[in-house]
């Protein structure tokens, strides 16, 4: 890469002295992270080609060699079909282009892989068809075209999955890693850091983040490092930090107030060749919250109702019944054989019962397995010195006070396990805020208690995002962040990462 080769030549310089005297230019420290977004989209249009072809085969080898469908009297071979491969390509590369397929994304949106897949299929076939209807050189059997657009959709979906996962890996092996830089500490800042922070096969590396001007910042702002992301200074800095950090891109979460530090920042990013990417703060609105509408081509924002509130909220408490009801079944015996491992490993009750607080600062009790051992509330001072937080709770990954069995239990959440029941009797959701300590709340700041206006959750967002080795900041960012952009498919993708969060252990104690 070009600035690694720089490197090599005047090894006693950074890029930040290079530039400045004028051995290399700002975008060369970028050259090499370019270079490889064209390839990763390179690698994605080979994936698209093969699997469109797997689909194609799939389509006939179901229909002609299966012979799934109406009886066939005149079949056409294989080498009667090859024709259409090569435009069947061609239309689905378009297709998808013309989705937006190929615009390498900071998210990996199931729904949005689905939804791209679905769209180029119906128009790369519906435009197959058309085509040779008018040239009448094909007489096919209409399953054939039905096999194929499912294969497409089934293929490509397939596809775009096993391209994102090789990303994953690649980005966790530190190729192709971009290096971040966050401009604005807005609670919408804060969740990005942290979003990003989390999910290493993104290809993100958070150098920092600025403020924007002393002052303009929400009442949530901070003005020192926030937990383990480093403040390095205000918006103005960024065309420095850029050279001295770096940054392949940048991310701009500025409030309201501060939209006219944006130019600034922009020309130096389109100037140095830095990637930028724009986060509508609309007042502090969720994007969840607003549609899109049009009057003579001006945008005009339709502000919505908060998701958790009326249907919305009793359907989610509808559904979250059922399913816990269900879950209570499924799980019944791994439930009894930890209450038996329990008894057998320790002295003391299995479940272990303590007050905590829901929605609206309602009081009630949680259930528990016991993981630690009997009286050990009586022993906190004790450990108070082995806290890994900060903030008003408590996690310590080498509490004295864990059982054998409790220790197990707690890094892989089986003894929230009871807490089906408190979903079961109304108290606490499936997913949302985890339940606060009395004591925690009282030490709450005043925008804390935003993450009270829900009933608590089994699981939630930081509960799949880092879980313990995250800090109070970040996940109460991220509880407030779940209730302000609830949906249906969050609540499926929050509770699918709960189960390998389970499975792994990563971040628990």
């Amino acid at each position: 890469m070009a600035n690694e080769a720089a490197n090599k030549r005047l090894p006693v310089m950074g890029v930040a002295d290079m530039v400045d005297r004028g051995l290399m230019s700002p975008s060369a420290q970028n050259a090499g992270s370019v270079r490889w977004r064209r390839i990763a989209v390179a690698i994605m249009v080979l994936f698209d080609m093969a699997v469109v072809y797997v689909a194609f085969v799939a389509a006939y080898w179901v229909r002609y060699d299966i012979r799934l469908g109406p009886v066939i009297r005149d079949q056409l071979g294989f080498k009667a079909w090859t024709p259409l491969i090569g435009p069947l390509l061609a239309l689905m590369l378009i297709a998808l282009w013309a989705k937006g397929a190929y615009r390498l994304r900071m998210g990996d949106e199931v729904q949005d892989d689905v939804a791209a897949a679905f769209s180029a299929a119906t128009i790369a076939v519906a435009t197959l068809v058309v085509i040779t209807s008018m040239l009448h050189q094909y007489e096919y059997s209409r399953a054939v075209i039905i096999y194929l657009w499912i294969a497409l959709i089934a293929f490509v979906t397939a596809g775009r999955w096993t391209f994102r996962a090789l990303m994953g890996f690649l980005h966790r092996q530190g190729v192709g890693v971009r290096r971040l830089l966050i401009v604005g500490a807005t609670d919408v800042g804060k969740m990005i850091m942290q979003s990003v922070a989390s999910r290493r096969d993104l290809g993100y590396d958070l150098v920092g983040f600025v403020h924007a001007r002393n002052g303009l910042e929400t009442s949530s702002a901070i003005t020192t490092d926030f937990g383990r992301f480093r403040n390095l200074g205000y918006a103005a800095d960024v065309p420095r930090l850029i050279s001295r950090e770096r940054v392949d891109e940048v991310i701009i979460a500025l409030p309201a107030a501060a939209h006219e530090d944006i130019w600034p920042i922009l020309q130096q990013c389109e100037q140095d060749g830095v990637g930028l990417k724009i986060v509508p703060d609309m007042f502090e609105l969720s994007l969840g919250r607003v549609q899109v509408d049009d009057i003579g081509g001006i945008p005009i924002f339709d502000v919505r109702e908060q998701p958790l509130k009326r249907f919305k909220l009793f359907a989610k408490q509808s559904c979250e019944w059922v399913l816990a009801l269900i879950l209570s079944v499924l799980f019944a015996p791994i439930m009894l054989v930890t209450a038996l491992l329990i008894r057998l490993d320790s002295p003391g009750p299995c479940i272990y019962k303590q007050a905590r607080v829901g929605q609206n600062g309602r009081r009630f009790t949680c259930y528990k397995f016991r993981s630690m051992e009997e009286g050990a509330d009586d022993r906190i001072h004790e450990v108070t010195r082995l806290n890994q937080t900060n903030g008003p709770t408590f996690k310590a990954k080498a509490d004295p006070r864990f059982t054998r069995v409790g220790r197990f239990i707690r890094r892989h959440s089986i003894d929230e396990l009871p807490q089906l029941w408190n979903v079961l009797k109304g108290e606490m959701s499936l997913v949302g805020p985890r339940p606060a300590l009395p004591v925690e709340v009282e030490s709450y700041e005043r925008w804390h208690y935003r993450r009270l206006q829900i009933r608590p959750g089994l699981t939630g967002v930081w509960q799949v995002s880092g879980r313990s080795d995250l800090t109070f900041e970040e996940m109460v960012t991220m509880d407030i962040y779940y209730i302000e952009n609830w949906s249906l498919a969050l609540d499926i993708k929050i509770i699918l990462r709960t189960v390998a969060a389970m499975v792994t252990g990563r971040g628990a104690y």
